[in-house]
């Protein structure tokens, strides 16, 4: 028998929040075991373009954007809210003790970003609010991280494109995702929101 609509929402919903969360310990241990070089007292780093090579770790800062959304869809603005909020205190909690600052509000501003843009969007296009706020994210991300960690932006671009791949690649899952919300809805269901294609 198939689940109602509401607790099928909530469920999904409830995952989505789940690999929210795991999406920041995640980072935290691909950064320092994960990469075709690990640098000696810093981040394992892999190539995300030809001569462009970027911490190991912003991978999952893309997928933890395009969750954010879907933890919005599925919960609601507030719970997204609160999920960042949790999100940045474990950011800190998880960080090496160099990067806490850097780590947090960077995890905090960028994911607010997201929010802000993905908000007024999702209504008309679910894919578009993805795509658009995610990349709004993940370059604030990348300069708040790199400026208060290091006080320098040369790394920009591996961090950008590093996660730019990783929104990439979630896209065709969003459309999937939109396109059976479409296909389920019914007056009264959740799924769709109201106006969008």
């Amino acid at each position: 028998m198939r689940p109602a609509p509401e607790q099928q929402r909530r469920r999904e919903g409830l995952i989505f929040l789940a690999l929210f969360a795991l999406t920041i310990p995640a980072a935290n241990w691909l950064i320092g075991h994960v990469g075709t070089t690990c640098i000696p007292q810093g981040p394992c780093v892999l190539p995300v373009a030809p001569g462009l090579m970027a911490p190991s770790g912003v991978m999952m800062v893309g997928i933890a954007l395009v969750l954010r959304d879907l933890v919005q869809r599925r919960l609601g603005t507030v719970m997204s809210g609160l999920a960042i909020l949790f999100g940045s205190g474990l950011s800190a909690l998880l960080a090496p003790a160099s990067l806490v600052l850097a780590s947090a509000t960077a995890f905090l501003l960028s994911e607010f970003a997201d929010l802000a843009v993905y908000t007024p969007l999702a209504r008309r296009r679910l894919v578009a609010a993805v795509a658009a706020s995610s990349l709004v994210g993940l370059v604030v991300d990348s300069i708040v991280f790199l400026w208060l960690a290091f006080g320098s932006l040369d790394f920009l671009a591996g961090q950008v494109v590093g996660k730019a791949w990783m929104v990439l690649l979630s896209i065709p899952f969003v459309a999937w995702l939109r396109r059976r919300d479409q296909r389920l809805h019914q007056p009264g269901m959740i799924f769709f929101q109201r106006g969008e294609r």
